[in-house]
């Protein structure tokens, strides 16, 4: 059931990802639009996950569990029946908040199930494979769908298995609480949440106007103060959402700030991938989800093989390079264009997902190893929660650079296929209100063919630099990853004895949350 969980969690991240320019092209939504489409989703896993972790401690897994389910149910109902791209962003936040309920919760219930730690391994390594399973078919679902059907009905699968699930959890699924008389953090919370989405919201209206703006500048304020309140908030708790003190582990550090620039450059590297395949290549929704697979599929096979070796390799040696081939491969990609065929996508695509095998597998195990054991719970938490920060960030950062790019060169390449005058300035306008796929739905008589063609170049212009930026950022893990895990792993010392409520709060299993 846990299984299960994750796995309607998880369908969201790819199956609207690949199903982006269906979208684009039914609702007519601008690239910053796309970007709150997919960032909406990502926003309250982040704000929320660590929340729902210690909810769940106090008042009931199986109970936040279920109410994880009802909001995917929901939230997925909410975008199925969506009129505008507004009604979608409304139906993934809520989906979002369903899978922040379900990501620590699944793994709560399968630690409470299966208390023996050899046993226990073997079930979180079938919640790890659920979790890139649906990683894995979501973009061959909804291919599947919008080649048959209109787009969205890619929401339509969440409904009746989480619907399935929940009606199976009542008698099935035993409750558990973590032991002792743990507070909720709502200082930490509330400061948490309002960090994030000021944040977020600041760099994606900032790149589709201007970071001048009165707006966006208001927003990078709120993100800069909600980011001080928050760490105020945590020193001054007797029982915080994420205790400080893991961060004097330099492996905890390190695996944080890594899987936070890693998962950056990841998502949004997906997120201006499936604009490329839809708008450049014209590829139907299946098509662009073969070559993803690619990427998911070999985590999936090497999966067992990376585990054994991370019980004899170093795991400053897997994470390291394992970011490096990620950032290598990323490279290979710069030379993409429109006639690119999948043999020629496909090594390059698998050799990323090599990289990312070996890097991902070992990030959060070394995490939770690194602190003492009354922090472990906390520590995987918070490493899942910086690494929705980082998914939250990417499809804003680099859905900025690629408009912004792309609309810069544009009126070059007009130039050069011999567009310009008032049909020039006309693309142009409509670039600049309506987003790259605007041009698609201009009359342009007999000019239509060579202005796609220069569109077309612009965002190749545009996903270039983007890959760029993805390569660097995994550099840059990867160099971070090297020296901050330089040193042999040493178990911290215990930290202060905690407040008595903060110690009944985290006397509990390992992977509790």
């Amino acid at each position: 059931m846990a299984c299960v969980g994750v796995f309607v969690a998880y369908l969201p991240v790819t199956t609207v990802s690949v199903s982006l320019p269906a979208l684009q092209r039914a609702l007519h939504a601008s690239t910053s639009q796309l970007s709150w489409v997919s960032s909406s989703f990502v926003l309250p896993v982040a704000a929320l996950i660590l929340t729902a972790g210690a909810f769940g401690d106090v008042h009931g897994r199986k109970k936040v569990f279920q109410a994880g389910l009802a909001c995917c149910a929901l939230g997925a109902a909410v975008s199925l029946s969506a009129g505008s791209v507004r009604t979608v962003w409304v139906g993934q936040a809520l989906s979002g908040v369903g899978s922040a309920a379900l990501l620590p919760m699944t793994l709560a219930l399968t630690s409470h199930a299966v208390p023996g730690p050899r046993e226990r391994g073997r079930f979180i390594g079938l919640w790890a494979t659920s979790l890139m399973g649906a990683l894995a078919v979501g973009p061959l679902i909804a291919g599947l769908i919008l080649d048959h059907f209109a787009w969205r009905w890619v929401f339509l699968l969440p409904i009746p298995v989480s619907l399935v699930v929940l009606a199976l959890s009542v008698p099935l699924l035993t409750d558990s609480r973590a032991p002792g008389s743990r507070r909720l953090d709502w200082p930490g919370q509330l400061t948490a949440a309002l960090t994030i989405t000021a944040l977020v919201y600041g760099v994606i209206e900032g790149g589709a106007g201007s970071f001048t703006d009165t707006r966006v500048m208001l927003a990078l304020s709120v993100a800069a103060a909600g980011a001080a309140a928050f760490v105020l908030a945590e020193r001054r708790s007797d029982s915080p959402m994420l205790d400080l003190s893991l961060f004097r582990s330099p492996a905890f550090t390190a695996t944080t700030v890594v899987i936070l620039i890693s998962f950056l450059g990841l998502i949004g590297f997906f997120f201006v991938l499936s604009l490329y395949f839809g708008m450049v290549q014209q590829l139907s929704t299946l098509q662009a989800g073969l070559r993803l697979l690619m990427v998911t599929l070999m985590p999936i096979l090497l999966g067992g093989v990376f585990g054994r070796l991370s019980h004899r390799v170093p795991a400053r040696v897997l994470i390291t390079g394992g970011l490096l081939v990620t950032s290598g491969a990323l490279l290979t990609l710069t030379t993409i264009d429109a006639h690119t065929s999948f043999g020629s996508l496909a090594w390059r695509l698998a050799l990323l997902g090599l990289g990312l095998g070996s890097a991902f597998t070992s990030i959060t195990a070394t995490a939770v190893a690194s602190v003492p054991q009354h922090l472990a719970g906390m520590a995987a938490a918070g490493n899942n929660a910086f690494r929705q920060v980082g998914a939250a960030l990417g499809p804003a950062v680099l859905g900025t650079l690629l408009t912004t790019e792309a609309v810069d060169t544009l009126p070059g390449h007009l130039a050069d296929a011999g567009i310009g005058g008032v049909t020039g300035g006309r693309i142009a306008a409509a670039v600049d209100t309506g987003g790259l796929g605007a041009v698609a739905r201009m009359d342009l008589g007999a000019a239509r063919g060579r202005a796609l063609g220069a569109l077309s170049e612009a965002f190749l212009d545009g996903l270039h630099l983007c890959l760029l930026v993805s390569a660097a950022l995994m550099l840059l893990a990867a160099v971070l990853g090297a020296v901050l895990l330089r040193r042999p792993h040493r178990t911290p010392p215990a930290a202060p004895v905690p407040h008595p409520r903060q110690a009944a709060g985290t006397a509990q299993e390992p992977v509790g949350r």
